[in-house]
């Protein structure tokens, strides 16, 4: 059973930092892919960060120089790291993974990050 489970969400002032964490089922923590993709209230779901199993990361031009995603073998976890974080980053943020190219998006259930002073 593929399962991801997102946690580290929270409140935050502008300018501070979170790490979210992702806990994979090991099968799809050794696929393809896995990353993080968010959405806010009233819009859609999009891409944050991505990180391949040969290590290739792609970030949204919105998060780049501020967040980074990164994974531990050991622990079979994804974490996305965000700094400098901005009122306009506020959203859920989702837990992804692909096991192969071009297959089926798994998602975990969301945690919550709010920018706010």
């Amino acid at each position: 059973q593929i399962q991801l489970v997102e946690s580290g969400g929270g409140l935050v002032q502008p300018g501070g930092s979170l790490r979210l964490s992702c806990a994979a089922s090991r099968s799809i923590f050794n696929g393809y892919r896995m990353g993080w993709y968010r959405q806010a209230a009233g819009e859609q779901r999009e891409l944050v960060a991505t990180l391949t199993r040969g290590g290739t990361t792609n970030y949204a031009d919105s998060v780049k120089g501020r967040f980074t995603i990164s994974r531990d073998d050991a622990k079979n976890t994804v974490y996305l790291q965000m700094n400098s974080l901005k009122p306009e980053d506020t959203a859920v943020y989702y837990c992804n993974g692909v096991l192969f190219a071009g297959g089926h998006d798994y998602w975990g259930q969301g945690t919550q990050v709010t920018v706010s002073s």
